[in-house]
């Protein structure tokens, strides 16, 4: 799997996913940072890690999303390619118009940092096809503003579609509907606040993210 990893300033959990991908596929992914104009040709997958892009400054994952490289990362989408988005990540997607919503302050306005359960919702995608409908898995977050929010006639739409990838099993940060994780149309992108990458191994403390790079892997075909 010939992956790549986007670097922003003030990103924090680029290494954690080039980790995670390198040990599920073998290979060392690209670390690309933010002013690069272009991806690596024939990139199988692009990870736009968790973090405080540009500190958070503005909004979380605004200066980002209008960073160089994420016209490249617009278009390998719009081809095809599987984007991934974890935390910042997922926030920098919605900015960038890759996926609807936004993602605001938590409703406690704390910061949330611990295991949560997650029930999987959408098995159909090549992010979530190691899983089984319905299945529960339990998944770390750290995040301050992921409470997702889109109006109603966004979320039935979503819902009708099955866009819904993950959803909370309890209430966590406000997100509407539990919405803990979410795929674009075409289902190439996912952007998601728990971190998968952080639950690959027993000295992790559980393999549950391990199967959505193990099932990217699969669809892939690398």
């Amino acid at each position: 799997m010939k992956a790549a990893v986007l670097v922003f300033p003030g990103s924090n959990c680029d290494r954690d996913l080039a980790v995670a991908i390198e040990e599920v596929g073998g290979t060392r992914p690209a670390m690309v940072w933010h002013g690069e104009t272009s991806l690596p040709d024939d990139v199988d997958l692009v990870a736009v890690p968790g973090g405080f892009s540009y500190g958070d400054y503005l909004r979380s994952g605004a200066i980002a999303a209008r960073s160089p490289v994420m016209r490249a990362v617009v278009a390998a989408a719009g081809r095809g390619v599987p984007v991934l988005g974890v935390c910042n990540g997922f926030q920098v997607l919605t900015e960038a118009g890759l996926l609807p919503g936004a993602l605001m302050r938590n409703n406690g306005l704390n910061f949330v940092c611990r295991d949560v359960s997650l029930k999987v919702e959408a098995t159909r995608s090549r992010f979530t096809s190691g899983y089984r409908p319905g299945e529960t898995i339990n998944v770390p977050v750290a995040h301050h503003d992921g409470n997702y929010f889109a109006d109603t006639d966004t979320l039935d739409r979503l819902e009708g579609e099955g866009r819904v990838a993950f959803r909370y099993a309890a209430p966590v940060n406000g997100s509407a509907r539990d919405i803990a994780g979410l795929l674009n149309d075409n289902g190439n992108v996912l952007g998601m606040m728990p971190h998968p990458e952080r639950r690959i191994g027993t000295a992790h403390g559980g393999s549950d993210g391990r199967r959505l790079f193990e099932g990217l892997l699969a669809s892939i075909g690398a």
